[in-house]
């Protein structure tokens, strides 16, 4: 329980006035199922909203002077300050017409008409996911038009039920942003980065496309599984569904992951995709009759307890992995090994290939940090009095109760 009295100040996105014009900024396309808030700073809660809500949001960054890559800096105090701190500079809300228009205008930017859309895990609120994947995007160097698709969590560990029921909940409207990316004929090429249950949410999705249009698009051509939460008896039959011609499928496993070894446990003792041993059958001849990419991080060390989020601490491999992304190039095994160092640290790894587009953003994911283990806060509130429930409006994105003030 003790982290809730640390950790950095909530409902951190009302925007402020861009005091460090110079800091670089990162505009996102929010797409979200959730509820919006009434609380001020938070925009959307952990709800479930009636329809899907857009967004336009400006993340200022603040410069490596004060922030490490692979780090999001966290204001420590409100308002934030855009010269040391990730501060929100916009936040608009956006109609259908005006979301299309927002991805019709940024995807023309871009140097091949490209899209990264990310897909939060369990356990986020709204601002966790904004500000990781503006972190992401930055460090990265990617220059795809990027597209934040989060679902009602409630960011607390006590609440694994609800999030899980919340990706199913959220899987037409994803689908539904899927198709429109497939139709619209300014996107050329569309890369998918999930995370922990967000990928449970992604396949999903992807598998319902499958079948309704008989395959998937060409254009989507990257699907990056980080420490993915899914049986791997129902990921066998989701690739099935999805036929042959599906993505490059690059697959992030952790044998060390602690955080799905508990989900393990608690979906019957099947193991999760994301822990699997990419060297042991029958999986290692699966991955490889599906094509699918497989990078090992069990040897890696993490500041994260649970191992869920590894790459967080390699801003170096965020850093390249952007660079070559950037320049088109192709991941392999031998580039991997020699240049990058990551070989080197994953032994054991089936693959280490896949298009560099599809390894792009697997590695700065790591949502579950020490800011978001103060949702027990939350839980610990609740005792002593009403639960605060967003109202069900048109929203997409949102954030859990606040935790309550340590020093009283």
């Amino acid at each position: 329980m003790l982290p809730a009295c640390g950790g950095h100040p909530k409902d951190v996105l009302s925007p402020v006035a861009d005091t460090a014009p110079q800091s670089p900024k990162v505009d996102m396309l929010i797409a979200t199922t959730r509820s919006r808030s009434t609380v001020p700073g938070e925009m959307f809660n952990g709800e479930r909203a009636l329809a899907p809500a857009f967004a336009d949001m400006t993340i200022s960054i603040p410069p490596s002077t004060v922030r490490k890559a692979g780090q999001v800096a966290w204001p420590k105090r409100l308002p934030p300050n855009p010269a040391t701190d990730f501060a929100t500079i916009k936040a608009d809300d956006l109609s259908v017409d005006q979301a299309r228009k927002w991805l019709n205008a940024n995807v023309t930017k871009t140097p091949d008409g490209s899209v990264l859309v990310f897909i939060h895990g369990f356990n986020n609120r709204f601002e966790d996911a904004v500000y990781r994947f503006a972190q992401i995007v930055h460090d990265s160097g990617v220059h795809s038009a990027p597209i934040l698709v989060t679902w009602p969590s409630r960011g607390s560990l006590l609440s694994y039920g609800y999030d899980r029921e919340s990706t199913n909940y959220t899987r037409n409207a994803l689908e539904t942003l899927f198709q429109y990316l497939a139709k619209d004929p300014q996107v050329k090429d569309v890369s998918i980065l999930a995370h922990s249950m967000g990928n449970w949410l992604a396949l999903e999705s992807l598998r319902q496309m499958a079948i309704r249009n008989g395959r998937l698009p060409k254009k989507f051509k990257n699907v990056m599984l980080a420490a993915p939460d899914v049986d791997v008896d129902v990921f066998r039959q989701q690739i099935a569904d999805m036929g042959n011609q599906h993505p490059q499928f690059t697959l992030f496993v952790s044998r060390d992951d602690r955080a799905l070894a508990v989900s393990r446990r608690v979906w019957g003792d099947v193991s999760r995709l994301g822990a699997i041993d990419p060297e042991a059958a029958p999986y290692k001849k699966e991955l490889e009759d599906n094509d699918i990419a497989v990078i090992d991080l069990t040897k890696i060390k993490s500041g994260d307890s649970m191992n869920h989020g590894k790459f967080a601490e390699s801003p170096q491999i965020v850093q390249l992995i952007g660079k070559r992304i950037s320049e088109g190039q192709t991941l392999t095994d031998s580039r991997v090994g020699l240049g990058d160092q990551i070989l080197v640290a994953t032994t054991g790894a089936a693959t280490a290939a896949g298009n560099v587009a599809g390894l792009v953003l697997a590695a700065p994911v790591a949502v579950v940090d020490q800011d978001t283990r103060d949702n027990y806060a939350g839980h610990l509130g609740g005792l002593s009095g009403p639960t605060k429930a967003g109202s069900a409006v048109s929203a997409m994105c949102g954030q859990a109760t606040p935790a309550p003030n340590c020093g009283r």
